[in-house]
């Protein structure tokens, strides 16, 4: 098979996302496993004149154009939706009318092109069936994981550069990600006061907050925050970050809704304990035996801060190799 993945994601903004880790390990676990007739299109497939069995495109957002208008006669074609929170809070993610008849022709052109959908979690694909009406049997879960780089530190020698570095204290709790309306932060920022606890926000976001337009409706939760107990470090990358999992009292996820939930994972990976709320893909990712807080009342969330979960077990093997083969086999069988 001659295989194509749609990689612009790794030189987009997205390059240090989600999306951006979900090209880079699936790559690099292709090539481990010895999958090497994949060709990675970094700018993209339209125009191309070279003909494949299989064109894997990796970027979705419903309001964009996400798939071409053709596709040549005997090509597959598979997409990758990670999730479809902005038509699950329309009101925190508006469309506008471009962006909505972009969402009628994604429908459309999913239907006739795509012969495959890849996402996340049962949480994602319940999602996508209810909204894009597929029929369940094209759409494919292949879980995410934590990278290698993730796991259990001696971090003594280390404390002190990073407390210097990234102005963290001795004792905090840490969150890694965005400040979207679903990240549910301004409920994190009061279950930290209440709990007595500081907050790391580890995230390029949370730093720019004085440059936003809070008046956005995709920013204006984060008006009547007060963050002046807030760290925000930026952006950290995945050597510093390893090690601030590592110092961290716990991590939280605090979410409203996610498609998944992967710094869970590689906080796990790092033997922190967790926090993590009742919602349904953290509950399908992180299993049955861990006890969750209620993302809508920040008592509930400090408590968990005080009492997080350590040393419980996960319902599967989360692993790349896995998401790999599984992709591929995806790609032979559809």
């Amino acid at each position: 098979m001659k295989i194509a993945i749609d990689a612009q994601g790794l030189t987009s903004g997205h390059a240090v996302r989600g999306i951006g880790v979900y090209l880079r390990e699936l790559l690099n676990a292709n090539f481990v496993l010895g999958y090497h007739n994949v060709k990675i299109l970094e700018n993209g497939y339209q125009g191309l004149t070279e003909k494949f069995d299989v064109v894997h495109f990796t970027s979705f957002n419903p309001f964009r154009i996400s798939v071409p208008d053709t596709k040549p006669v005997g090509t597959k074609f598979v997409l990758t939706i990670y999730d479809l929170i902005p038509l699950i809070y329309p009101k925190h993610y508006p469309s506008g009318i471009k962006g909505w008849l972009n969402w009628e022709k994604n429908k459309n052109l999913i239907k006739k092109n795509v012969d495959g959908i890849l996402t996340i979690s049962e949480t994602s694909k319940k999602d996508i069936c209810r909204f894009m009406k597929i029929d369940p049997k094209k759409v494919f879960v292949t879980y995410l994981a934590a990278r290698p780089i993730f796991k259990k530190l001696d971090i003594e020698d280390r404390k002190s550069e990073m407390i210097k570095r990234y102005h963290v204290p001795d004792f905090f709790v840490l969150y890694v990600g965005d400040i979207n309306y679903n990240k549910n932060i301004p409920n994190l920022v009061e279950a930290c006061k209440i709990a007595r606890t500081p907050l790391v926000i580890a995230g390029k976001q949370a730093a720019e907050i004085e440059y936003m337009n809070l008046n956005h409706p995709e920013l204006k939760h984060l008006r009547k925050i007060d963050w002046t107990t807030v760290v925000r470090p930026g952006y950290v990358p995945d050597e510093d970050l390893v090690t601030l999992y590592n110092m961290a009292n716990c991590f939280i996820q605090p979410s409203l809704y996610e498609g998944f939930g992967l710094p869970s994972l590689e906080a796990y990976a790092c033997e922190t304990p967790i926090v993590a709320t009742k919602t349904q893909a953290l509950t399908e990712i992180l299993g049955d035996e861990f006890e969750y807080v209620d993302p809508n009342d920040p008592k509930s969330i400090a408590k968990g801060i005080l009492k997080p979960n350590i040393n419980k077990r996960l319902p599967r093997l989360y692993s790349w190799e896995v998401t790999a083969k599984e992709t591929m086999q995806v790609y032979k069988t559809i």
